[in-house]
């Protein structure tokens, strides 16, 4: 055990009883102070990584029924999340795919669409993450992307983490390039009102208090901007700055590339069933993000995941035989931790709105009165941000933003000013598996470690603040002039 995860050990518990033990704040629930325990216990074992991640994931199971936080049904149920499905599926594709040696095929010919240059491999991989994120469910969109990136990195790398996972080649293009993935992701759901729910959220509220409709269009005038932005100075931050040193990797020329893919040759029947497998749940993912179908408005995106799971075992790869496309054996190797990681988040997100840690968080930016509006977005933009790692974006939003209405009456405020930053700030979270969907998908790949998301992650988040401030405080009034003024 390293040193750190030995400090860990011992600082996460006297974290966990310094916050039980100390006088509450003013107006502070006893139930929240509790919550606030367990999440420095969580924080600090996660980012030391003194005990196993998925046994850290655990703890709310233990403590808060000991605490009186929640009975023990209640936080279980975190753990069983349709958001927990579409990760069961989205890995059992992705172990289908590189059972059949599909992955292989597809990262050719990715490498030869975007180039063999790391540089160039990780500014495509984001940009088209970031482009289907904004219209398509960020979980989703990071489960096909991550597929396809690590058969790109095995490819490059030579190592096939499929049949030996000792020898999972962990490098900083391969940090770089999960981590693209991931912020990616994040990033490209900001440009559109559809493409991550405190946008919708943010819309909802204004017609709901305001009765002001902002259109599809008016929203893209200000969010792809700032999308387009932020993505540009992740790219460059991940390849040019955190990664820069070693960003190496033997890509071969492309008239090597090409080679490798001739040498393929055709492709197998059981690698043409399992691409129409995935390219339906793809389709039926984007389609049900674009087009009012019937029957797909029934489904979430996790029952698409797992309906493309399930018809890999009943879909023949050699009938005479009686072997499936994925039988139990294949899926078994599914990283299960990460599951259980991404419940223990669940749980805590859900323990803080439960507690009441959350509004009363809100409540505290009563101290910004008459501190000027740059200075209090900088403050919401801030504490939103860091809030949002360890709950739900979309649980932030919804608490946070109709707390911003009031709030902006109350120093006089464009309501719009306070709401687009919650909203910015809530949906870009980098530091945590635990924080979104996609830092928990990339984070499987076993490509990063925590104190590597946590040390980009970090860095970004205060890039990100930056960014939220200024366009909020800057290039959202120029847009404004565009629509229609709210009446404060």
């Amino acid at each position: 055990m390293m040193l750190s995860q030995r400090i860990g050990l011992f600082l996460g518990p006297a974290l966990f009883l310094l916050l039980l033990l100390m006088p509450l704040p003013e107006g502070m629930p006893p139930l929240a102070m509790r919550v606030a325990a367990v999440t420095a216990l969580m924080a600090t074992w996660w980012l030391m990584e003194s005990i196993p991640i998925a046994a850290t994931a655990l703890l709310p199971i233990a403590l808060f029924p000991l605490l009186g936080v929640m009975p023990t049904g209640q936080v279980t149920l975190a753990y069983a999340d349709h958001i927990i499905y579409l990760f069961l599926g989205g890995f059992l594709i992705a172990v289908a795919i590189e059972k059949w040696g599909l992955h292989q095929r597809i990262a050719l010919h990715t490498i030869r669409l975007v180039g063999t240059s790391p540089r160039r491999v990780i500014f495509g991989f984001m940009f088209a993450t970031a482009f289907l994120s904004s219209w398509v469910s960020n979980t989703a969109t990071a489960m096909m992307m991550v597929t396809i990136g690590m058969a790109v990195l095995t490819q490059m790398s030579g190592v096939n983490p499929a049949r030996n996972e000792a020898e999972r080649a962990r490098t900083d293009f391969g940090t770089a390039l999960m981590l693209g993935i991931a912020y990616a992701a994040s990033i490209g759901g900001v440009a559109t009102l559809i493409g991550t729910p405190p946008n919708a959220i943010l819309a909802g509220v204004l017609e709901k208090h305001y009765g002001y409709q902002i259109g599809f269009a008016e929203w893209m005038l200000f969010g792809l901007p700032v999308s387009l932005l932020m993505l540009l100075l992740a790219w460059l931050y991940l390849t040019q700055i955190a990664f820069r040193q070693h960003m190496q990797s033997p890509g071969g020329s492309d008239a090597a590339i090409a080679r490798q893919i001739a040498a393929l040759g055709p492709m197998t029947p059981q690698e043409r069933r399992v691409l129409v497998v995935f390219l339906l749940v793809v389709l039926a993912w984007i389609g049900r993000g674009l087009f009012d179908l019937p029957g797909l408005a029934l489904l979430a995106d996790s029952s698409i995941a797992m309906l493309g799971a399930l018809a890999l075992f009943v879909i023949p790869a050699d009938w005479k035989r009686g072997r499936m496309l994925l039988d139990w054996q294949s899926a078994v190797r599914i990283p299960w931790d990460i599951i259980i990681l991404f419940g223990g988040g669940f749980a805590l997100a859900s323990a803080f709105a439960e507690s009441g840690l959350t509004g009363w968080i809100g409540t505290r930016l009563t101290v910004l009165q008459g501190t000027g509006l740059l200075l209090t977005v900088l403050a919401v933009a801030t504490l939103v941000k860091f809030l949002t790692e360890v709950t739900s974006n979309t649980a932030t939003a919804s608490l946070l933003l109709p707390v911003m209405t009031g709030f902006a009456m109350a120093t006089d405020t464009h309501p719009l000013f306070l709401m687009a930053a919650v909203a910015l700030s809530a949906s870009f979270a980098f530091m945590l598996p635990v924080a979104t969907p996609p830092n928990a998908i990339v984070f499987s790949s076993r490509q990063v470690t925590i104190p590597q998301m946590a040390r980009a992650g970090l860095w970004l988040n205060l890039l990100a603040i930056v960014v939220v401030t200024i366009a909020v405080v800057l290039f959202l009034p120029l847009v404004m002039d565009t629509v229609t003024p709210l009446v404060k």
